[in-house]
């Protein structure tokens, strides 16, 4: 098959724990109608106090090996999570994954981090070790629960939950056209050691950073295949709010039935590295053989991945064979008052 490689399983968790945006205004004395008419969000995932970057991957993960029945975990050869919340400083996130799933000790293990991007990133390395002949498959995930400080603007977006994808060469649900990376040094967003929350560059984030490599991304890809916006049946952007991916969609020539089934941002939050990764495994759920899927990540810092799918026949073998996206968002979500979302948080960052 030559250097044809790309996805054989996916598959993603998201918490039933939420929050409404209304909520959390309420508690600041904020006005809740204009801050969801600005970020188009209404309410986010919360994790549970057992949950955190890796039960999230973990879950996801089964759900992926669902759909790729025919792998063996002691078939996959590398392991990689992007998250910018591992629960460790030091010891890897991938290990307990690794052991959880029975893939291990025969494995290369390694967690990314790159803001928002790290899950693209882990995507990037697994397929590349594929065409390689490194391995036969590869297990990339990305994953996180989200970190925002109360009362600061991330806070109304900062959530949880992942995705998680089986590269391999063969049997595969969707071929990897190309990839196409951008990058430079934009410092947007960051968090230094030993601080809890993150802090941001305001406004800043939007045109310099997001906007400039998003879209650069995103152009560049296309340009480079000789393809153009109505090639694509969908398109899939990090989502830190929706209006942000919405004006990047309309800015490409986008339309509205491309970007919305994977931007499911306004009922989830932004799930940082799982945002991009959970948007693809969402248009996959209702994707058709022969499909074109461009997505685009953005990781403050700041770069962007960009890759094209090509859907093959397979794909309606596999997507009634775990849970999809949109219907664990729908599946009797738990609403929490902001004195138990704020219990919660700080049980987590404790844990953390």
């Amino acid at each position: 098959m030559g250097d044809t490689v790309g996805i054989v399983g996916f598959g993603s968790y998201i918490p039933k724990y939420r929050i409404k945006v209304e909520t959390i205004a309420k508690e600041w004395g904020d006005d809740a109608n204009s801050i969801v008419n600005g970020i188009q969000v209404y309410e986010k995932t919360v994790p549970g106090l057992d949950e955190d970057t890796i039960t999230i991957s973990v879950e996801a993960a089964k759900n992926a090996f669902k759909r790729a029945a025919f792998v063996e975990p002691a078939r996959i050869g590398a392991v990689y999570i992007g998250s910018e919340s591992h629960p460790y400083a030091v010891k890897p996130s991938g290990t307990v994954v690794a052991e959880a799933l029975g893939i291990v000790p025969d494995v290369h293990i390694a967690d990314f981090e790159f803001a928002c991007k790290g899950g693209t990133e882990a995507m990037f390395v697994a397929m590349m070790e594929i065409r390689a002949r490194i391995f036969d498959y590869t297990l990339a995930i990305g994953a996180d629960t989200s970190q925002g400080a109360p009362n600061d603007a991330l806070e109304y977006t900062a959530a949880a939950g992942g995705s998680a994808f089986i590269m391999g060469r063969e049997n595969l649900i969707a071929e990897l056209v190309d990839t196409y990376s951008y990058a430079t040094d934009t410092p947007d967003f960051w968090r230094r050691d030993h601080q809890p929350y993150p802090e941001h560059a305001g406004r800043f984030t939007g045109q310099p950073a997001y906007f400039k490599h998003l879209l650069t991304s995103a152009k560049n890809i296309m340009e480079k295949n000789n393809l153009k916006p109505d090639d694509f049946r969908f398109v899939v952007f990090h989502m830190p709010n929706a209006r942000f991916p919405r004006t990047a969609a309309r800015k490409l020539g986008f339309k509205k039935e491309q970007i919305e089934p994977g931007l499911i941002v306004p009922y989830t939050g932004n799930f940082y590295s799982g945002a991009s990764p959970t948007g693809l495994s969402a248009v996959l759920d209702v994707a058709e053989p022969g499909d074109l899927i461009l997505i685009t990540s953005f990781g403050s810092g700041a770069g962007s991945d960009s890759f094209i799918f090509k859907v093959t026949e397979r794909i309606k073998e596999v997507q009634d064979k775990a849970k999809k996206v949109w219907d664990q968002i729908r599946d009797n979500p738990i609403y929490l008052d902001y004195g138990k979302y704020a219990r919660y948080r700080k049980k987590i960052l404790m844990n953390e």
